[in-house]
């Protein structure tokens, strides 16, 4: 398969994170490759959008989001989680994409050590849980989708009909309008 290129991401958030359904992530991880199928995302829209990072103006956290689309935006939350999105869009305008959620296929059994022994349907079903069982951190932030170490490949389209659309979820502190936007999407079948 091809990989994805920094050019696939300079498009608007909203139809990245739609498009990367279905799409394979992977991780080279101690030499071993882990990885799976995209099957949710959400899309965070620019200092107008209060759910956005970015939303406060360029700070040295969201800086990686005002610049060029196809790098990594990886923050912790909580102290404890690690959060793996993509920036996209055009530069200076601050967009990204969360990666919610993974159906694992590659490097089954690394996830399960690096997740401690959960149940597989437990392995990447949350983006804290998919960035542990694929031992991302921030140590990949700023990092190009060019790179060796985490990339995502070509797929073909998903079909609309295997696509839901709906709220994002974990944003009580946007506006309500912002909190109700359609912009988190899920695979019907593996999600």
């Amino acid at each position: 398969m091809s990989r994805l290129g920094q050019d696939y991401f300079r498009r608007d958030a909203v139809c990245v994170a739609r498009d990367l359904l279905g799409k394979p992530l992977l991780r080279r991880q101690d030499g071993q490759l882990v990885g799976g199928i995209i099957v949710e995302t959400e899309a965070y829209v620019g200092e107008d959008d209060t759910a956005c990072h970015a939303s406060r103006g360029r700070t040295a956290r969201t800086q990686i989001m005002y610049g060029a689309p196809g790098h990594y935006y990886i923050y912790l939350i909580y102290g404890m989680y690690h959060m793996l999105n993509i920036v996209t869009g055009e530069e200076g305008h601050p967009q990204a994409v969360l990666i919610r959620a993974l159906h694992p296929q590659q490097g089954i059994e690394q996830m399960r050590a690096l997740r401690g022994g959960v149940a597989d349907q437990q392995l990447c079903n949350g983006p804290g849980k998919l960035c542990q069982a694929l031992g991302i951190d921030k140590a990949l932030n700023g990092m190009s989708v060019a790179g060796t170490a985490l990339w995502l490949e070509d797929a073909a389209p998903v079909e609309d009909a295997a696509v839901t659309a709906g709220p994002r979820v974990g944003i009580g502190y946007a506006s309500p309008e912002d909190q109700q936007r359609p912009w988190r999407f899920a695979l019907r079948s593996l999600s």
